[in-house]
Parts: structure tokens; C-alpha cells; sequence
């Protein structure tokens, strides 16, 4: 029953609206068609021209007052609302630009971003074929393509929003694998357990243990050689050792590319050390698994097809576009819906007229779960593997360049030979040079890359990062991959890091 006062007032006066939509659409397509010039302006012309800045640096308290960022009862003009869109791409960083040497995603590629327009115009979820019977085809193919390059004729899949979602689901998977009860006792049902991992791998694996109450202190770091790769022998000893003190070794999560110095674990001989004591190997290649497009390079990921299961970010060197984060398994036996199903009779009906095995929403942890496959098979379409190749080939190339021209010029010194495209080094100042023994060199190195770094920043013309590791004070770490740079910037990135650190 109704009060006696509904529909008067404010409401008895819109009622005459209701018959009529909220959303006008042509003027909202007049203003997406305004606001795409804006962005192909701004971002895709600007964002990518040499002669243009990285990023236009502002301080918190000034941005915010640019942007007008608080929220209001009523709405703004078309106008106005441009003006933001203007806003936000004139301030925001660069990420396309080829000068962008910050992270490990840089560059566009503009199939896969049509790609991406074309993904949040449908707006769909990946949950059930009949949201989206276009994309669960796509995906399953797209994975197909993954696991082919592995070295695998089957298994099965799923795309994730990031790596680090990837590096947990492993972990997952590889406890109710072994202890099925989980699922439904929960963690007072389990022994100890134990992850064995590198100390330069990625921080979620140690995220991952505390988010699935592992506990990070069950997880145990393997030595690693000079280059940064996980020494086998010191693996088998640890596990050995964890046995014996009551622990059940779980998972060995190898890296593929570690963040920092771009290290390959060995995998061949992890593998042995796996199947020895019959544990779930699981490979981070988020940042190196893109080698497997090269015939060049993809001995660094020798004995791959071996591993369990796989996590790999095209969205990282291949320039898919944030995200683009496959989990790629080995099994066949329906492992992921088993661990992850909730079986919810509102989304999966077991009397749907079409297969419901096309009905993939149980394997994921989610409900909704964006479609990241479009703007990977977009570009795959587009190239083709040997155009993916020859992008992973490139990057290579420019690296030799690099590291050349690094050594004929006096105050780089590099970490190592790189074996990726992360060339890490630090630049030794002029007043700094010949003075290695003194107490306080490593002290007043350690402040040269952050101080570069900040002016580089607010003069916007490059970025690059830095950071320390272990005993080594910070040095940078410089990604080249983008298929926009050239030997020209390799150049710009050396004079620039002379010309910004000269006076220290």
C-alpha cells in the first residue's frame, strides 16, 4: 500500500518524464564524438610526438584544484564536461609516449585499443554464453593460441585482471588439488604449508600466501646466482628442509622475467626438482612470457611446457592494453570450475537450451568479469604471430644498442649483461667518478637517481625507474620494448640522463 503522498510534489510533476528515456542519445553521441577528438588529440597525437612532454607535472594540492574534482548535486555542460575530458588527458601521464621507459606497459597499439573502445561500448560480462557468446568463443581461442606456444595441445584457462590475481590462483589451485576439503573445511583442515620462491619475484606471491592464509611466513626464499635465477640445488635443500620440519611443500612459483633485472629462472631443471618431489611448479612469466612468440629468444623459457601452470601479461610487452592477463593450466580435468564453483542456480541454470559447459563464470573467483580477450585477438588478427615476433625481436635489438653505447660513454655502469630487455645501471656523476673507496660513496650514490629522477619528472621529458636491491644501492632500470621507440631514443635517454645528472 502506498502513503497517501506519493506521487506529489516533485515526483508528481516528473511524471510526465516517464514515458520519455533519461539519457539523450544524440546529444550524449555528440558529446563521445567530441570527447574521442579530444582523446585522439591529446593522448594518441600529443601523447605519442617526441617534441611533446612525458607528463605535465603538477603537485597534489594544485592538480586537484585544476581537475575541480569534487562531485555536486547538479550537472555540468557539454562544454564544460569537455573541458574535463581536455583536463584529465593534459595531466595525466603519458604512458604512449615513446620516451615512457617507466613501467612495464608502455606504447599503444591502436588494434588492440580499438579493441578496448570496442570491449567497453558492448559492455558485457564473460560470466554465461548467452552475455556473451562472442567473447567465450574468443577467449577459448585466444587461450588456445597461449597454451600452443607453450607447448601444450590441451588444457584450460582464464583471463584475470592482473598477474598477481594469476600467481594467487595457482596457489589455489594447487591446495585444493592436494587438500579438496579446503573448499569446504577451510584452513583449520590443513597442515602447514609452504611456498618456495625466488627473493626478486613478484611481491604476490607473498600477497597471494597471506590473502589465502598460507601466512608469509611460509613462504621460503631459494638463492639466486649473481644474475638473479633461482639456483635449483638451494631449491631441493629448502624443501628437503621443510619436510623435515614438519611443514607439506605446496608450490614453487618460478619466475619468467623477474621485475627488477628481467631474470629467467631456469626451468628445466626447476622442473626436475618438481617432479622429484611431486609438487605443482608455477611460472610468473607476466613479464617474460612474451619470448615464447620469438624463435630467438624462447630458449630462455626452456622447459615451460613442463610447468603446471602458467601466468602471462600480454597487456605488458605485446602493448595489449591494461589489462590483458591470461592464467594458463595444464589440466584437463576441470580443475579451476571444481575449486571456484558456487554453482548459482540464477546464473548457471542446469536446463539452459545451449551447452552448458559454454557457460564459463564458475571458473573464476569473480561474477562479473570484464572481457580481455577482444583487443589480444584484435592485435594477434592483425600482426599475426610473426608481427609478435618481430616486436619481442626488435626490443632485443634495442637493448644490444643501449648497452653498447652505455659503455662508450663514461658514469654508466651496469648491474650485469642484461638478459631481458631490463637494462639496470646507475649513473655515476662527475664528482663521484674515481672516488669508489671513499666511506661515503655508496651513500651519496644512492641519492643520484632519485634526485635525476625528480627533475626528469617535473621538466617532462622522459621516466624511467629506479630503485635498490639487496646490498645495492638505487641504480635504474630502464624497459625497452615499446615497437614506438627507436635508436634515437636510445640516444635522447643517455644525453638526457648526462644532462640531468652532470651537476651532481
Amino acid at each position: 500500500m502506498f502513503p497517501s503522498s506519493y506521487g506529489q510534489g516533485r515526483e508528481a510533476a516528473k511524471l510526465h518524464d516517464l514515458n520519455e528515456p533519461l539519457i539523450d542519445h544524440a546529444e550524449g553521441q555528440d558529446f563521445l564524438n567530441e570527447a574521442f577528438k579530444v582523446i585522439m588529440d591529446e593522448v594518441l597525437c600529443k601523447g605519442t610526438d617526441v617534441k611533446q612532454k612525458v607528463c605535465e607535472w603538477k603537485e597534489p594540492d594544485e592538480l586537484a584544484l585544476l581537475l575541480d574534482l569534487e562531485l555536486r548535486a547538479t550537472g555540468e555542460t557539454q562544454h564544460r564536461l569537455l573541458q574535463r575530458v581536455r583536463d584529465v588527458a593534459k595531466y595525466s601521464t603519458k604512458t604512449c609516449h615513446p620516451r615512457f621507459f617507466n613501467q612495464q606497459f608502455a606504447g599503444v597499439d591502436y588494434h588492440s585499443l580499438a579493441g578496448q573502445f570496442l570491449t567497453d561500448a558492448l559492455n558485457t560480462n564473460i560470466c554465461t554464453y548467452e552475455l556473451g557468446p562472442v567473447f567465450v568463443l574468443m577467449e577459448a581461442e585466444v587461450l588456445r593460441g597461449l597454451r600452443q606456444l607453450v607447448g601444450w595441445a590441451e588444457g584450460d584457462g582464464i583471463f584475470c585482471p592482473g598477474g598477481s590475481i594469476s600467481n594467487m590462483y595457482a596457489v589455489n589451485l594447487a591446495r585444493y588439488q592436494l587438500f579438496p576439503e579446503v573448499k569446504t573445511k577451510g584452513l583449520c583442515s590443513l597442515p602447514k604449508l609452504t611456498i618456495f620462491t625466488s627473493p626478486e619475484s613478484h611481491f604476490s606471491v607473498k600477497k597471494g600466501a597471506a590473502f589465502l592464509g598460507i601466512g608469509t611466513d611460509n613462504v621460503i626464499l631459494v638463492k639466486v646466482d649473481d644474475r638473479g635465477r633461482m639456483i635449483p640445488e638451494d631449491l631441493d635443500e629448502k624443501i628437503k628442509l621443510a619436510k623435515s620440519q614438519g611443514a607439506v611443500p605446496l608450490l614453487i612459483s618460478c619466475t619468467s622475467g623477474t621485475t627488477v633485472r628481467g631474470a629467467f629462472d631456469p626451468l628445466d631443471h626447476i622442473a626436475d626438482v618438481c617432479e622429484r618431489h611431486k609438487l605443482w611448479m608455477h611460472v610468473d612469466a607476466a613479464w617474460g612470457g612474451s619470448v615464447l612468440f620469438s624463435k630467438q629468444h624462447t630458449h630462455l623459457m626452456k622447459g615451460v611446457d613442463r610447468a603446471n601452470s602458467i601466468a602471462w601479461n600480454p597487456h605488458k610487452m605485446l602493448l595489449a592494453g591494461l589489462q590483458c592477463s591470461a592464467f594458463l593450466l595444464k589440466d584437463t580435468t576441470n580443475l579451476l570450475k571444481r575449486c571456484h564453483s558456487a554453482n548459482a542456480t540464477y546464473l548457471f541454470q542446469q536446463d539452459k537450451f545451449y551447452d552448458m559447459n559454454l557457460d564459463i563464470g564458475d571458473k573464476s573467483v569473480q561474477c562479473s568479469r570484464r572481457v580481455d580477450c577482444l583487443k589480444l585477438w584484435l592485435m594477434w588478427k592483425a600482426v599475426g604471430s610473426d608481427g609478435l615476433a618481430e616486436r619481442v625481436d626488435k626490443a632485443f635489438i634495442h637493448v644490444r644498442y643501449l648497452v653498447e653505447q652505455m659503455k662508450k660513454r663514461e658514469g654508466f655502469q651496469l648491474l650485469a649483461e642484461p638478459e631481458f630487455v631490463n637494462v639496470c645501471f646507475w649513473y655515476i656523476p662527475p664528482s663521484l667518478r674515481g672516488k669508489e673507496g671513499n666511506a661515503d660513496y655508496h651513500d651519496r650514490l644512492a641519492k643520484v637517481a632519485p634526485v635525476i629522477k625528480e627533475r626528469m619528472m617535473k621538466q617532462g621529458t622522459m621516466m624511467v625507474g629506479y630503485q635498490p636491491l639487496g646490498d645495492r644501492v638505487n641504480f635504474f632500470r630502464m624497459v625497452v620494448f615499446s615497437p614506438l621507440v627507436s635508436q634515437k631514443d636510445m640516444d635522447f635517454f643517455l644525453n638526457e640522463i648526462e644532462r640531468l645528472g652532470s651537476d651532481l
